[in-house]
Parts: C-alpha cells; sequence; structure tokens
C-alpha cells in the first residue's frame, strides 16, 4: 500500500472502473440467492443479461489502462525491467485470486485454482507481452485470429460422445479440456466460467480493450475519440447479434460473439463517460464512481474476503451473513425488495470505505 497522487488519469476510464466494480460488488452479495431481479443473474447459459457485462468490462478496462501504462513505461524502463514489473503483478493478482477463491478453508481436497483474479491475471501477463512486441495492426490481426480460431474450434473440434459443435453444458468443448486439464476444484462441478480454453477469447476482450486505448492515445480531439468509440461500439455490437445466429452469445463458455458484444457494450460505455466527463468537463457527476475505481482490485478482494468471513461465522444454526439479512432488511421487506436492499448496503458501506482511502489520497496498488 503506498499513498499517491493520481496526476495525469484519464478520470473518464477511473469512473468506468469503478460503476464495474461497483456492479460487481453488488451482483455477488445479494441478500439472498433465491432472491435476485433477473437483471442481477447471470443467463443461465446461452444469452446475456446486464450482470453478464460486468466481468468482461472489467477486462476491457485492464487493456485500456495498459495502452497508457506500458505507454509510460516504454520510456522509463528497459524491456527486461518491464517484463519483470509485468510478470511480478500478474503473480501477485494470481496469488490473491487463489487466496480468495480458497479462503477460508484452505483444503488440499477442495483446492480452486481458477477465479475472476486469476484470468485477470493471466490475461493481463499474456496482453502485456503482445503488446510489448508488436504494433497495433499485428494486435488486430491476433484479436481477430483468436475470436475467429476459438469459434473454430468449438464448433469443428468432436468432443468424445457428444461430436462437433455441441455448445451444451457438458458437450462443448471447453468444458472437455477443463475435465482433462484443469486441476483441483471447478466452479460449477464439471465446468468453470474461467476454464482453460475460454480464457482465449477473454484475451481478445482484453486486446480490444488495448486498441481502444491506444486510439484514445492518437492524439485526435477528444469530440472525435468519443465519436469513433460510439460508431465501433454499435458496429461491434451489431456483429456479434448476427454472429449469435451460429455461435450464441455466452458468457460461460466467453463464445467470440460474446466477446464482441460486450467489448461493444463497453466501447459504448466508456463512450458516454469519456463524454460527459473528458469533453463535457461534467467529472464531478461521477466522484463517487471515480472513489471506487481508484482502489478497484483492493475493493474486490476486501468485499470477498469480508463476504466469506461473514459466511463462517456463525450465530445460532445461521451464518451472520443471512442473519444480517433476515434480522435487519427480511424483517420489514419483501424478499426480492430485501435481498437488493442488502446488496445495496453492502456497496454503501464500501463506498464509505472507500471514500476515506480516497480522501487521505491512499491508493492500494498491486
Amino acid at each position: 500500500m503506498q499513498k499517491d497522487t493520481p496526476s495525469g488519469r484519464l478520470v473518464s476510464l477511473d469512473a468506468f472502473r469503478g460503476l464495474t466494480i461497483a456492479g460487481m460488488v453488488l451482483v455477488n452479495n445479494p441478500g439472498s440467492w433465491g432472491n435476485i431481479y433477473p437483471p442481477l443473474e447471470h443467463a443461465e447459459w446461452h444469452g446475456w443479461t446486464p450482470t453478464d457485462l460486468v466481468f468482461p468490462f472489467f477486462l476491457f478496462i485492464v487493456g485500456v489502462s495498459m495502452a497508457f501504462s506500458l505507454g509510460r513505461r516504454r520510456e522509463e524502463s528497459t524491456r527486461a525491467a518491464l517484463y519483470k514489473k509485468i510478470l511480478w503483478r500478474g503473480f501477485v493478482i494470481f496469488a490473491i485470486g487463489f487466496f480468495l477463491a480458497n479462503f477460508p478453508e484452505f483444503s488440499a481436497e477442495r483446492f480452486k485454482i481458477t477465479g475472476v483474479l486469476q484470468r485477470i491475471a493471466v490475461v493481463f501477463v499474456l496482453a502485456s507481452m503482445l503488446v510489448l512486441n508488436s504494433g497495433w495492426k499485428t494486435q488486430l490481426k491476433l484479436t481477430l485470429g483468436i475470436l475467429l480460431g476459438y469459434w473454430a474450434a468449438m464448433t469443428l473440434i468432436p468432443v468424445p460422445g457428444y461430436g462437433p459443435g455441441v455448445l451444451t453444458i457438458e458437450g462443448n468443448l471447453a468444458s472437455y479440456v477443463d475435465g482433462i486439464l484443469l486441476p483441483g476444484r471447478r466452479y460449477h462441478g464439471t465446468w468453470d466460467a474461467e476454464g482453460i480454453l475460454s480464457t482465449f477469447p477473454a484475451l481478445a476482450t482484453c486486446l480490444m480493450g488495448y486498441l481502444t486505448g491506444t486510439f484514445i492515445r492518437s492524439g485526435r480531439s477528444r469530440s472525435e475519440i468519443a465519436g469513433w468509440m460510439f460508431v465501433a461500439g454499435w458496429g461491434a455490437i451489431l456483429i456479434s447479434l448476427f454472429w449469435d445466429i451460429w455461435f450464441p452469445i455466452n458468457k460461460g463458455i466467453w463464445t467470440s460473439s460474446y466477446a464482441v458484444f460486450t467489448a461493444g457494450a463497453a466501447l459504448e460505455f466508456l463512450a458516454v463517460c469519456f463524454w460527459i466527463i473528458d469533453v463535457k468537463g461534467y467529472g464531478q457527476w461521477f466522484k463517487p464512481a471515480v472513489v471506487f475505481g481508484m482502489n478497484a482490485i483492493a475493493l474486490y478482494a476486501l468485499s470477498e474476503m469480508t463476504t466469506s468471513i461473514l459466511f463462517t461465522i456463525k450465530v445460532g444454526e445461521t451464518s451472520l451473513y443471512t442473519w444480517l439479512y433476515q434480522t435487519i432488511f427480511l424483517s420489514w421487506l419483501q424478499p426480492l425488495n430485501a435481498s437488493l436492499a442488502f446488496a445495496l448496503t453492502y456497496v454503501l458501506i464500501w463506498y464509505l470505505l472507500m471514500y476515506v482511502l480516497y480522501r487521505r489520497r491512499i491508493f492500494i496498488k498491486v
């Protein structure tokens, strides 16, 4: 942890990151998993909900941020020093994610290696190495190659017992590969949303973010940048909806159409933030989002750990988490509203804690 001054930052990106991480905390902490409004749940399999946008938005933001951080560090560090920093940061993020995935049990029989931060770490390292050794044209070709290659693999390579092109939970290639190669416990038993094969299209999501960040840094006028982001975003969304006919939008296996769709949605969302904050100068409207965005990974890790602790502590026959939900919210609200109120209160509490850090200019860097 260190004190720092966030000077020279793209405030709209911090706001976008803050809104994304706040959304992540919100959807991860309902009062009851049995009482959730549909937009705050993941799609059962094919299709999407607003909740399915949260994780790819964060990976897209990682890519945009890389365009700024690596651009600056290239001028300040040697290539070897950059590699060292990238690998160390990836290791630390992965280690935090691994800790959270197994906290508080740490059971050798039930250990889990995958998770949100683990995927971010792997994608960050791979994307950083690629962009440090290629230009934007090569990066664009790599992104297209990954998306098309994943589509081909998922639809043409036969899975034993199912054949080629089966995209059910049990019969798809990504689940089959995870079953063979992925060690430890899988989140959904037979498959994992952060599995091995689906990490490749997630890498494409990050690379699309990096290409966006490169465009933002291109020296064009801010109005022109915002306009082109709007156009590119809608273009990506239309392409993905057309692609969905053959390769359905699906978060669980991070289909190529899902990667393009969410990148398009991220472009639209970032364009709105960029237009309001960086073009029109209304950054004060997004101050709460910036507070979240300045300590995003710390917020995610601390909130996840706190949730695990609340579920571990027992009050009678139930967990402290459930007891708080039932006593404070369910006692006077209908179940759906009580569950939502609990989640919103949880986000508010973390906002107040992050605001204290922000006011003291403490920004926890990984």
